[in-house]
This record gives C-alpha cells, structure tokens and sequence, in this order.
C-alpha cells in the first residue's frame, strides 16, 4: 500500500470515528470537563418540545442520581443503574408493565445527552458510556381491537356518567371514526374543519398533518360543540370544557379511570384511547385490505420500505379512505364517490358500533 493509500484509509477511519486530526494531536484528555447539570441545559436549549416534554423527567433524575458528576467520569455502569433505577421507582399507572417503559425512556435520555456531547467535541465517541450497553428492548404492545360489545358499554359509560357526558362521547366518536391518536384531538382547531368536504385536519406525531374524512353526524357534532363553547375564530381549539378552556391530555386520563371503575375489562387490561385506535383500523383492514387500513392509520406516506417493496406499488387514497368510513359509520361521504357496492361490506363486517349514540 502506498503512503497516499495509507492516508486515505487513516482518514476514512478517523472520519468514521468522529476525530479529526486535531483531536489526535491535542491534549489526550477530552476537551473538557463538561459538568452534567451544564450539559443538560444545552441540550434542552435544543430539543423539540415533543422530546424535551419525554425526557426531561429523565434530565431530572439523573441531576439528582449524579449531582456532582462531570461528562466524561459517567461509566456504562452508572448508565445501567440509572436504567434500572428508573425502572424501579416508576409511577404505577393503569398502562404500566413493570417499569418497562421508564427503563426505555431512560435510557433514551441519556443517550440523546451523549449524542450531543460527541457531536459538539465535548466527549470523544470511544467514551460514550450508551455505546457500551444494550438498550431495553421494547416489549410487544398487548394493545387489540375492542369486541363490539365492549365498546358499546364505554360509549354507554361515558354517556351516563362524568360532569360532561356531551364532550366525553363527542371524543370517543371524534377517534373511532378517525382512529387519531390523543394529538389530533387535542390540537384540532376550528380552522381544521372542512364540513364541505367533511374533513377534518390531524396534526400528530413528527409534526406531520392530514386531512382525514368524517361523517356528517361527527362533524355537526364537532361545529355545535365549537359554537357553543366559545370556539370562534379559525386558530381556536374546537374540543372544550365548560368553562372554554381548551381540552387537556387529563381529560382523557379522568374518562378511563372512570370507565374502568365500571368496566373491570377496562381496568384490567389498561385499555385506553390508543385501543379504539386499533378496533376502528382493525375493522377497516378486515374490511377494505391493508392498503386502505395504511393510508386510514395516516402511515400512507412512509418513506421507507419498512412494509414490504409490495407497498410501493399498493397504494389508497383519500377517496378510498372516504368510502370506509362510510361503510364503517353508514352514513354517505362526498369523496366516497368510486364506484363501489357498498352493502356488501355492511353485510359482512358490521359497522362499528355505538356510532349512533356517541355524539
């Protein structure tokens, strides 16, 4: 190998690595003793509010686990304690499995604070403790579609109990018939709502928006709603409380204890808005295929080819989606205007129940 050769594949080693020259020249030391509490702050400085609202209960402990410790002192031993520590003094909820997610979160966390501190030369890559230890791995979700009945006795529930019956029914109709996640609920604003082309606007996860059909009944439900609590111009929340403050992510917390204290199913199996989520998709696929299901659950744009090289080539539109959601609520949809018979899915898959009382 020439001395020219030599050199291209220091280089490519030591760009693979994350060094540059310098670093091999200067001080063996890192370049700087970088306090975690100062580490911490910078970091916040620049996650998205999504992530810093995940971690930072995280940043938190480990201050408190680590209150004198600086960046390059953290061993992969203290790592797994704080993994496990975590684990351990997670908060019991009705969704909990162990810990487990706290364990994953965790790790997450500090992960994500030793990613900055390579990338900005405060910790050379060869000393970041997360390299060194597997993350948890992530448990199979035990979430399932509802059976029928279940789900006619939590519209039935939510109707008949609570200090808002009208808001609590209108949520459950608003994510049966969209099969959003709590996010496209909470940040639904009166400028999403397009009652011409019965759709509605979804804001959810990694900033992405939709326009997702829903039925004449939802979005009547979702107008008078707006109107008359408060909900005026185009930028204001539509799902309210009496008072007319916006829907919060406790509300949806409140309605499943609640539901739970009535259902021991509920209770038992930590069902939650997430659950409806997969009933109304599970439906549509047994119904309308998996291509329509996809692009249904809003995953229709995926850039990679995680579902299959099939999926490049399967594909539904919103017209597709439209004629679900008739079939699903049996009521007409302007955009459902393929030409399809539809009966013949009400004779088979029934639609989905309590649709007609969970306004």
């Amino acid at each position: 190998m020439s001395v020219d050769d030599a050199l291209a594949a220091a280089r490519l080693v030591l760009e693979r690595l994350g060094v540059s020259p310098q670093d091999l020249i200067a001080d063996g030391r890192r370049t700087s003793a970088v306090p975690l509490e100062e580490l911490v702050e910078k970091v916040k400085g620049v996650l998205p509010a999504p992530s810093l609202r995940l971690y930072e209960p995280y940043f938190r402990k480990a201050l408190r686990a680590w209150p004198n410790k600086v960046l390059h002192d953290l061993l992969p031993s203290d790592v797994t304690w704080f993994v496990n520590h975590c684990r351990d003094t997670a908060v019991e909820r009705r969704s909990s499995r162990g810990g487990h997610s706290a364990a994953e979160h965790a790790y997450d966390a500090v992960r994500c604070l030793m990613k900055y501190a390579v990338v900005h030369r405060m910790l050379f890559p060869w000393d970041d403790p997360t390299d060194k230890i597997a993350k948890p791995p992530r448990l199979v979700s035990k979430r399932r579609a509802l059976e029928p009945e279940l789900v006619e006795n939590i519209i039935d529930i939510a109707a008949t109990t609570g200090n808002d019956p009208h808001l609590d029914t209108l949520i459950l109709r608003f994510h049966m018939e969209t099969a959003a996640r709590r996010g496209g609920a909470l940040g639904l604003k009166l400028g999403d709502l397009d009652p011409t082309s019965l759709l509605v606007k979804l804001r959810e996860k990694g900033k992405k928006d939709r326009w997702q059909p829903v039925s004449p009944t939802l979005m009547r439900g979702l107008q008078t709603h707006a109107d008359l609590r408060g909900a005026a111009a185009p930028g204001d929340v539509v799902l309210r409380y009496h008072n007319g403050d916006p829907l919060s992510a406790r509300r949806y917390d409140g309605l499943w204890d609640r539901i739970g204290r009535h259902l021991d199913t509920v209770r038992l199996q930590g069902v939650s808005t997430h659950w409806l989520r997969h009933t109304t998709l599970t439906w549509v696929e047994r119904a309308f295929g998996y291509a329509v299901a996809r692009a249904y659950a809003g995953h229709a744009t995926a850039s990679t080819n995680r579902f299959g090289v099939t999926a490049t080539y399967v594909k539904a539109d919103l017209a597709d989606v439209a004629a679900a959601l008739s079939a699903l609520t049996g009521e007409p949809h302007p955009l459902a205007t393929r030409d399809r018979d539809l009966s013949r899915w009400r004779d088979g898959p029934e639609a989905q129940p309590g649709l007609d009382t969970a306004v």
